[in-house]
């Protein structure tokens, strides 16, 4: 028996030592469970493992050597480009089995914490209405990374992962290996990447009623063709060129409010008036995702997802107009209104219970749970008092979305229906 010794090589931008303790030396769907960190996988076309490394977590994919070096390097370059996406930790090359026996690559991205693969969203318990938002995440996602000039390849709910913002999801793209960066898509390359997406997710959502995770009365084919529909959509909101007359000025503004109400910024527009100034005419250059989630961030330094952005800038006007602060400079009611307002509630939540959501969520839900108390109780129910409600009455039946141990996507339908509902919502919808 040979006892060649393995000659690793590690690539990554900022190595960790630790990974050199991991077995390298067994091929990954042979690692033992003491190493792993049993989150629930996606369906993939490589063998990929969660470990455990310097307290987190990492997801490792058995892949081509070429191909893991070419999907490391997009991965840094859509991470640069501000793009959701999964992050890039390193490529390692030069595994060899006790024997001799040479083993794949591997590439190593960080696990996105609270996150879920889109099977793990779906049961028969679930509420109807959450493929359609999961298709309007992506839909937002492939937007933006055709904005960035990515095309994708293999556009799917499989290659990607979902995050909850506020009553809607964010979508992250997780698997590259398919893609390519360019300076600008075509049609074609954009179209393409759409017609690939719906009839993938069509698949998709035909095998989960096949495995009875949805409700066989869903049309998967009316689904898909949304998510075609609503990138369109967006995308004419984004890219258009838009003509008015010279006294209709004010639409410039309008377009940048429409803008922002998507959830995107203007960094740029190119305007131009015709040859006798009674025309002008606008398109946005440089757009830009996150305006809601920027302006929280400057004002709080919180990072949370867009939607939650939205909702807790809108608790903060609240708060502002309640204490009668309008005339104040933004930044010490923000300062005021996160010392006093979100940070005690979000406290509220038992250290054992906060892997369950992320605390935007958290406060997103005590928002709406205040809501439903008010409506029951007819008064306006106190923060304190909805939080000491929502902790007791409601956090404890929501799943743990930062590692849901143990559970496989396989499992999912056994483990979510029996989940209690409030007011018909199943509570992991």
């Amino acid at each position: 028996m040979s006892t060649t010794p393995q000659r690793l090589q590690i690539t990554a931008a900022d190595p960790d030592p630790a990974l050199l303790d991991l077995p390298w030396h067994i091929p990954l769907e042979e690692w033992p469970a003491e190493t792993l960190a049993a989150l629930p996988r996606g369906i993939s076309r490589h063998i990929v493992r969660f470990a455990r490394l310097s307290g987190r977590v990492i997801a490792i994919k058995e892949i081509g050597e070429t191909v893991a070096y070419r999907e490391y390097e997009l991965l840094r370059q859509l991470r640069r480009l501000d793009v959701p996406s999964v992050e890039p930790v390193g490529v390692i090359t030069g595994r060899r089995s006790p024997e001799g026996e040479p083993l794949e690559a591997v590439l190593i991205t960080q696990h996105l914490q609270f996150s879920l693969p889109y099977r793990s969203l779906f049961s028969q318990s679930l509420r109807p209405d959450t493929a359609t938002r999961l298709i309007d995440a992506l839909a937002v996602l492939l937007v933006r990374l055709h904005l960035a000039g990515f095309y994708w390849g293999d556009v799917s709910l499989s290659n990607t992962l979902f995050r909850r913002d506020a009553e809607t999801f964010a979508a992250y793209l997780v698997d590259a290996e398919t893609g390519d960066l360019h300076e600008r898509l075509t049609e074609g390359q954009r179209g393409y990447d759409l017609e690939v997406a719906r009839v993938n997710i069509i698949g998709e959502l035909m095998d989960l009623q096949a495995g009875e995770f949805l409700d066989e009365d869903v049309d998967a084919v009316a689904i898909g063709d949304a998510l075609a529909v609503r990138y369109r959509d967006l995308w004419t909101a984004l890219t258009e060129v838009e003509s008015f007359s010279y006294g209709e000025r004010w639409r410039v503004q309008a377009r940048v409010d429409r803008l922002n109400d998507l959830g995107f910024d203007v960094g740029e527009l190119d305007i131009t008036t015709d040859v006798d100034g009674t025309t002008v005419r606008i398109q946005p250059k440089v757009v830009e995702s996150g305006h809601y989630s920027r302006r929280l961030m400057r004002l709080t330094g919180l990072d949370v997802q867009e939607n939650q952005a939205r909702r807790l800038l809108n608790d903060l006007d609240e708060y502002r107009a309640a204490t009668d602060r309008q005339m104040e400079d933004e930044a010490f009611v923000a300062h005021d209104w996160l010392t006093e307002i979100f940070e005690p509630a979000v406290r509220m939540v038992p250290k054992e219970m906060r892997g369950k959501l992320e605390p935007a969520q958290v406060f997103h839900e005590l928002l709406d749970h205040r809501w439903f108390l008010s409506q029951q109780q007819h008064r306006d129910v106190p923060l304190q008092e909805v939080a000491r409600s929502y902790v007791k009455n409601i956090l404890p039946n929501r799943p743990d979305e930062q590692s849901i141990l143990g559970v496989q996507p396989g499992d999912l339908r056994d483990q979510t229906e029996s989940i209690p509902t409030i007011d018909g919502d199943t509570l992991i919808g």
